[in-house]
């Protein structure tokens, strides 16, 4: 797995090369320890419940970037309901100049077009979904990339911004089970080939902006020749195009937003842009960005709140590996997975280059432990896309999910007709380290398929979090968490004063009797071109009770609530709590 005309030094290209062979050779991953239970964790259920979705990539043999890159997933309620809708994004034939009968892989059945399915969950007491796509006006146009989910007009429901090769879209949810194109009405188009979104509220006055990232200066014109280690024709790696920096878009609070790239700072650096997460990194009270490059460095925009970004990833430590190297930056999560009150990030790279763990130090500097946290090792074949922290099991611990799947050609696998496919990870927090228990997953990660998208949220509300995974030119997929449901767990929904879902950007504290704080952010950011689920989820372990729970407001006060009962979903809205004046 060699860049055609790599500028990486030689210890680089070696890497590349012993990771191609264990991709050949590391075809499912390694054994865990025996200790856990012999029920499978997850469930896939998508064809069973009625979200049949095959994601298409229209190749015709010219190998175009895009076609491996994409697609995302994202969870929306859409209507309201209280239960979690599924949206995901579909390819399309890229050269016009062929026929849809000239495809390598045909086409799914039906049209061509992104698929919204609807939750029945709660109006008829078990998982079901339909495809409403039509009628909600959400087909989509041209090739699929990711998706952003926020209330980005303050009316109490969310909105869906869609980025594609080519024009994006945001959709304005119109409260009654449809959406109205306002793109061009909005002023947030982007023609270039833009891939993650997310929307954040910058400069805290309290409407959501929006950030896009940009890819790669590609066209279907300017496609260029790339080959595998034998010679072969193969997908071009992004080093062969321009990167470009990404854009802001700053909300008006009228439906309209403007282009505030270059007096940001934002325009000051380009990057193949990836994956995006939002947070408040060095602790200051304004939203920080980090983007995950592939092959150039990393961006961290450290927010000056006065409108202004500047571009920190080598000073703060996460725009290289520990030892210096740039990498394959893709999926991308941030969390406080070690419970000390700062949020760290974990990004996931190439075959050969091993996922990143930065830990944050509380001051917003970070330090590489990926190798002292176990996850280097277990990462090392394969390459990362869709992933996120998350707490597996309800024991209040934040677990690890990565969706995997090939960009070059599988060395095993050469000679199949889409030699890409690898299996996806499952790591559980031990509390010191980090332990991969992919073989305890169930069948559904014994599967070789080339995953991208990954999306968070407990789709059944049996109170775990579930995953649906989008796969490259390959079926989307359920996967129901089955298993601790003996632990109690907490569901928090937040709305701010004037109604806005989410609550995007707030910090969230769980206060126990004799214990730290546990502490997560509202956000649906992250992952890798996918918008999780915005409400914010704890696992208790064996506590029945909880002291309370605080809200941090991003760019508001601080308020507690101490009549919370476990087991359930609370909402929360601001103004309705106590005066906190504690601090993580």
């Amino acid at each position: 797995m060699i860049r055609t005309h790599d500028t990486q030094p030689v210890l680089r290209v070696g890497s590349w090369i012993l990771g191609a062979l264990l991709a050949g050779l590391v075809l499912r991953p390694m054994p865990a320890a025996d200790d856990l239970p012999s029920e499978a964790l997850f469930r896939e259920v998508a064809d069973e419940v009625g979200l049949t979705f095959r994601h298409f990539i229209g190749a015709t043999g010219e190998f175009y970037m895009t076609e491996i890159t994409g697609s995302g997933v994202a969870l929306i309620d859409y209507d309201s309901d209280g239960d979690l809708d599924v949206y995901l994004l579909q390819g399309a034939l890229l050269n016009q100049n062929r026929s849809m009968q000239e495809s390598l892989f045909p086409p799914p059945s039906g049209p061509l077009i992104n698929r919204l399915f609807r939750n029945h969950l709660l109006e008829e007491g078990k998982l079901r979904f339909s495809d409403v796509t039509v009628e909600a006006g959400l087909q989509g146009r041209g090739f699929g990339m990711g998706a952003a989910v926020g209330d980005y007009d303050n009316d109490g429901d969310l909105d869906l911004y869609v980025t594609n090769f080519g024009s994006n879209i945001l959709y304005q949810n119109e409260g009654e089970g449809t959406f109205r194109d306002v793109t061009a009405d909005a002023g947030v188009d982007d023609l270039r080939l833009s891939t993650g979104a997310a929307f954040l509220d910058y400069d805290n006055d309290g409407d959501l902006d929006l950030f896009v990232l940009s890819y790669a200066n590609f066209t279907i014109e300017g496609n260029k020749d790339c080959y595998d280690t034998l010679g072969r024709p193969d997908y071009c790696l992004p080093a062969q195009y321009q990167p470009l920096p990404d854009r802001l878009f700053r909300n008006e609070g009228d439906g309209t937003f403007h282009d505030v790239t270059n007096e940001s700072g934002v325009a000051s650096a380009a990057g193949a842009g990836l994956g995006i997460t939002c947070a408040d990194y060095n602790s200051d009270g304004s939203i920080d960005v980090y983007v995950a490059n592939d092959g150039t460095p990393n961006h961290l925009w450290n927010n000056n709140g006065d409108g202004t970004f500047e571009e920190i990833g080598l000073l703060a430590g996460v725009a290289f590996s520990g030892d210096g190297m740039v990498e394959a930056g893709m999926g991308v999560s941030t969390a406080d997975f070690d419970s000390d009150g700062h949020e760290d990030i974990f990004v996931t790279n190439l075959t050969g280059e091993t996922h990143a763990l930065y830990r944050n130090d509380g001051s917003g500097f970070f330090t590489d432990v990926r190798q002292r946290f176990r996850l280097a090792a277990p990462s090392f074949p394969f390459t990362g896309f869709g992933a996120a922290w998350f707490d597996l099991d309800n024991d209040g611990d934040l677990d690890l999910f990565a969706a995997n799947g090939a960009v070059r050609t599988v060395a095993a696998l050469r000679g199949q007709p889409y030699p890409y496919q690898q299996v996806n990870q499952l790591f559980l927090n031990d509390g010191d380290t980090f332990r991969e228990i992919t073989d305890k997953a169930g069948p559904a990660h014994s599967l070789h398929e080339v995953s991208r998208g990954a999306a968070f949220g407990d789709i059944d509300n049996d109170g775990d979090i579930d995953i649906v995974v989008s796969n490259n030119n390959g079926p989307a997929r359920l996967l129901l968490n089955a298993g601790n449901l003996e632990n109690h767990w907490l569901r928090l929904l937040l709305k701010r004063a004037d109604g806005t879902l989410h609550g995007l950007g707030s910090l969230v504290g769980l206060l126990r009797e004799g214990r730290q704080p546990l502490w997560r952010r509202a956000h649906t950011d992250g992952s890798y071109l996918s918008a999780n689920d915005g409400r914010v989820h704890f696992g208790l372990g064996s506590e029945t009770t909880v002291s309370g729970v605080v809200v941090r407001w991003l760019g508001g006060e601080s308020e507690v609530w101490t009549d919370v009962s476990v087991d359930n979903t609370l909402t929360l809205k601001e103004g309705s709590g106590n005066p906190w004046p504690g601090a993580p």
